[in-house]
């Protein structure tokens, strides 16, 4: 028998999907995967190097727990130079990529029972890492008319005696929704004048488009600080999403039980992944500016794509790599003698008559949105697009 703990822990049904078309693809099927949550760029050569150095100087033993000593100052830099907030190394702790980081960073400030407060649409794994560190995840359903973005009167309806932490991830996934600068101190101040924590899941802040502006929570104020823990990483920023590097910064009294977590469960990070961390953190390289740029152009070729096809209600990005979309006004249309009514239902038919896969949004709590990431190739999308308005126009 497996434990209480795991049985509670839900599969992703993703899997299912990417199963299904990793399964085609083994076939020989054309299969246009819009799933991705990586960037399909290459990690820059520069950071390779750095890895291969390392390797060749013999940097191949265990790390102090928390990360190296000059990792952790770099990103103190970063965090400075980047953020305008000031936190010392020993405020910082390198993890196994920031899924990672947020497991840590649960595991030091959660009991049994504390509830975290969840806004949605999220990402799928932040109610199970919630539940693995004995929390109780409690969601807000935010509003399409509000861009999906929480608000004060929701956030203040939904703490009570039990609530330790709230959850904000800007720029989205999925929605790619970025929370402007006031937003962000009206929530804050909330979480201050009630006394929890503010979990801020940073990892798409180079991720931004046009006017956004992405705003690190940690900067607004010196409460505000106090109440934060800062989430980021270089999965997304350096396309290094299989260096598995993630960091945490936040009060020395939840750095240091979070370290102490680590030293138990992996005992330090990768070193020679520390090592690359550190050569993308401190190399000056235009490298993330050319992946924004071409991300933007992606971005608005599909977004604008979207809202050409009836039938899908699609919120503009700014940030991330994600377009949302609300399929619910095809409920009620027929695939070959099969209703559509979910989004499930639309990414499996579409999958076996396009060959096009992508993400229902039931594990992210919308359960009538489906996830389309652009980051593929420009040529993939447009074929992934076409074939999604020629199964719609089909449809009865």
């Amino acid at each position: 028998m497996i434990s209480r703990l795991a049985a509670q822990i839900a599969p992703s049904s993703t899997l299912v999907i990417t199963a299904k078309a990793n399964e085609l693809k083994s076939q020989g099927v054309d299969v246009i995967g819009f799933g991705a949550g990586e960037p399909d760029f290459d990690t820059p050569e520069y950071i390779k190097k750095a890895a291969i150095d390392a390797i060749m100087q013999g940097f191949t033993k265990y790390t102090p727990a928390a990360g190296t000593v000059s990792l952790r100052k770099a990103i103190a830099t970063k965090l400075q130079n980047d953020n305008n907030v000031h936190y010392s190394p020993e405020q910082i702790v390198v993890n196994n990529g920031a899924k990672h980081s947020l497991v840590n960073a649960f595991m030091a400030i959660l009991n049994p029972e504390d509830e975290v407060i969840i806004p949605a649409p999220y990402w799928l794994s932040y109610p199970e890492m919630v539940k693995i560190a004995g929390g109780k995840p409690v969601f807000i359903n935010t509003q399409r008319g509000n861009d999906f973005k929480l608000q004060p009167e929701e956030l203040e309806a939904a703490i009570n005696d039990q609530t330790k932490a709230l959850v904000i991830n800007s720029p989205s996934n999925p929605t790619g929704v970025v929370y402007t600068r006031k937003e962000l101190e009206v929530l804050a101040h909330i979480a201050v004048k009630h006394n929890i924590w503010i979990i801020s899941d940073e990892i798409y802040e180079y991720l931004v488009y046009g006017e956004a502006k992405h705003t690190c929570i940690a900067s607004l104020s010196e409460e505000i600080y106090k109440h934060t823990i800062t989430i980021n990483g270089l999965s997304k920023s350096h396309s290094m999403t299989g260096w598995r590097i993630g960091y945490l910064a936040a009060p020395i009294e939840v750095a240091k039980a979070a370290a102490n977590i680590q030293s138990h469960a992996t005992s330090n990070p990768n070193s020679i992944a520390q090592k690359a961390a550190e050569a993308a953190i401190l190399t000056e390289n235009d490298f993330v500016s050319q992946m924004v740029r071409e991300f933007a152009n992606r971005r608005d070729y599909m977004y604008g794509r979207l809202t050409q096809i009836k039938g899908l209600d699609t919120i503009k990005p700014q940030g991330a790599f994600y377009c949302f979309i609300d399929v619910a006004k095809l409920y009620g249309k027929v695939y070959n003698d099969q209703v559509i009514a979910s989004a499930a239902d639309f990414a499996d038919f579409i999958l076996e008559a396009e060959s096009v896969a992508l993400v229902p949004c039931a594990d992210f709590g919308t359960p009538d949105c489906i996830r389309l990431s652009y980051a593929i190739s420009q040529e993939s999308i447009a074929k992934g697009l076409d074939r999604i308005e020629s199964f719609i126009k089909k449809l009865q």
